[in-house]
């Protein structure tokens, strides 16, 4: 999620919901806990990674091409406020030129001052909430903690190594950049699909192209304060073919303004609380696209902060 308050004031556009397949029914029921995992899961969706999804991913490999999905995190990269990042260079021990012992070896350390919500990011399980209560219907007071999450920290998170798709909305659009409230609905997503030639599985991880991502540096406001991005029946379409994340080359993943009717980041409460389903951010899927890179192997292995609930990352596809 990225700056600028006018992203809340400009919170409506094009409403959806059309009566989808009996497959969406555990998504849209109002009773959404406990989860389908049982009472206790803390994974969500990664419960559909497998070793033999992970060997299947590997077989799309054809020329070895690696493509790292993350972008650059500086003190200007947009982020939704009050976020930010600083990096500071230190050299401990070392004032005056000073050294250490007779080889007189010196070194560098460094100190991030950050949010983790920043730049290329996961968003775990506790991220979001529907009035404080979050995935598998765990209220907030019983674990969120100022020192730590006590339950769905970014470590519980499994590596992921599956299947990855790649729909370039720009390219399906017959567009550069994407217009900012384009939703991708069901027949956004399947349009694209099918144009491409993929379909879309269980355990997958679905990347949306937009364009997006290239006005970071031409004009970062607006970058940071709307977007297209997946809408409400979208969201409802991709968990009931049972993907394990959504990304996109956004700040935020889900269409901005919203959708007429469809409440603040409701997207996110559908995919992460009801459904445990991942999001990523600021994924750089430009490569890809420029090279109709449409599935490829995924692979995630996002840090360990203990109790965090979310982390910087740089996936990287491979085909």
């Amino acid at each position: 999620m990225m700056r600028s308050n006018r992203r809340l004031a400009a919170l409506t556009t094009l409403g959806a919901s059309l009566g989808l397949a009996a497959s969406l029914a555990f998504a849209q029921q109002a009773n959404w806990h406990p989860s389908k995992w049982g009472a206790k899961d803390e994974i969500g969706a990664a419960n559909y990674l497998t070793p033999e999804r992970a060997a299947a991913a590997a077989k799309l490999v054809k020329t070895g091409k690696v493509y790292s999905l993350g972008i650059e995190v500086t003190p200007d990269t947009p982020a939704f406020p009050p976020r930010g990042c600083k990096l500071y260079i230190v050299q401990p021990g070392q004032h005056a030129g000073a050294t250490l012992g007779e080889t007189k070896t010196s070194y560098n350390d460094d100190i991030l001052n950050c949010w983790v919500g920043i730049g290329s990011q996961l968003d775990g399980l506790g991220h979001i909430g529907i009035d404080n209560v979050y995935y598998n219907g765990v209220h907030a007071k019983d674990f969120v903690d100022s020192t730590g999450l006590k339950k769905y920290g970014i470590e519980k998170v499994p590596p992921m190594v599956t299947r990855g798709v790649l729909l370039d909305m720009a390219g399906y659009l017959g567009v550069d950049v994407v217009k900012e409230g384009t939703a991708f609905n069901k027949a956004e997503i399947e349009g694209a699909a099918r144009k491409q030639g993929v379909e879309i599985r269980e355990g997958d991880v679905v990347l949306f192209h937009t364009g997006w991502l290239s006005l970071i540096d031409k004009d970062p406001k607006r970058y940071g304060s709307v977007e297209p991005g997946l809408g409400k029946e979208g969201a409802l379409y991709l968990v009931g073919k049972g993907v394990v994340a959504v990304g996109a080359d956004t700040w935020g993943l889900e269409v901005l303004p919203f959708e007429k009717g469809v409440g603040v980041f409701e997207v996110h409460q559908i995919l992460l609380a009801k459904n445990g389903t991942y999001i990523l951010e600021n994924m750089n899927t430009a490569p890809l696209a420029q090279d109709k890179a449409y599935e490829f192997m995924f692979v995630l292995g996002q840090n360990k902060y203990k109790g965090a609930v979310q982390s910087m990352i740089n996936p990287v596809a491979i085909r």
